[in-house]
């Protein structure tokens, strides 16, 4: 049975740049797990009236159990590390921990963000990092047969609806994931994220009200590091191909 291990900073993060993914691989019988770094407690709370930080926190580490369960999410991990902070936090101390699950759970692929980490928000990109880190860490350890394929994952399309751009992409995408039949699922975990409303009416539009027809048919990965080497990616010449992680 294949296992993909999925490591974000954030609450919503899965459902922004995987939902899909994770879907249709709970339908194919394979097994997800999803790492969260931080509670998201520095986050917008949305229609409800939290008082405090450590409130948000766990609201939203609500909603992903809710996210978790319409995506067929085998296993969710909570580090609980500091929202807005994890630049500050030792990478090595993130990535040490982060190769303790690889070793442990033995995926077969890890996908994070990328290192612009799609906005450019400081969290996702110390959790690329920290992943790749831990990928090298975690080879050390394993057989080679157990060694993960890392791949990045790319949100391209997640501008699309804003007045803002965001950062120029760090590394080529080299596939995309159908998701077309899952949608609706990635629509539904959108949605458990009620909190985040404004985030997710920035990018998806509509999605908050049910309609789900901002949600494209694919989602984007590159790979960029298999069999314990670096994978340079390059650009495809004739237009990204379907790919299965």
């Amino acid at each position: 049975m294949k296992r993909l291990m999925f490591v974000f900073p954030h609450p919503d993060d899965e459902s922004f740049a995987c939902g899909g993914t994770l879907a249709k691989c709970s339908d194919a019988g394979q097994e997800t797990c999803l790492i969260c770094v931080t509670s998201g407690c520095k986050g917008r709370s949305g229609p409800f009236a939290l008082d405090s930080r450590e409130a948000l926190a766990r609201h939203r580490e609500q909603e992903l159990a809710k996210a978790a369960n319409i995506l067929g999410i085998t296993r969710l991990e909570l580090y609980r590390y500091p929202d807005g902070g994890l630049a500050e936090v030792d990478p090595r101390e993130l990535a040490g921990r982060l190769a303790s699950a690889i070793v442990e759970w033995r995926p077969h692929v890890v996908v994070t963000f990328p290192p612009d980490g799609v906005t450019g928000h400081p969290d996702h990109i110390a959790v690329c990092r920290a992943t790749g880190m831990a990928v090298e860490q975690a080879e050390q350890v394993l057989p080679p047969d157990d060694w993960p394929d890392l791949y990045f994952v790319s949100i391209p399309h997640y501008y699309d609806h804003c007045p803002d751009k965001g950062p120029a992409p760090a590394v080529p995408i080299t596939g995309k994931v159908d998701i077309t039949r899952y949608r609706d699922r990635k629509g539904e975990a959108l949605r458990a994220h009620q909190s985040q409303v404004y985030s997710v009416n920035r990018a998806y539009p509509g999605v908050m009200e049910g309609d789900y027809g901002v949600i494209g048919c694919y989602e984007y990965y590159t790979l960029v590091r298999s069999g314990g080497r670096p994978v340079k990616p390059v650009a495809p010449e004739n237009g990204i191909p379907v790919m299965e992680l």
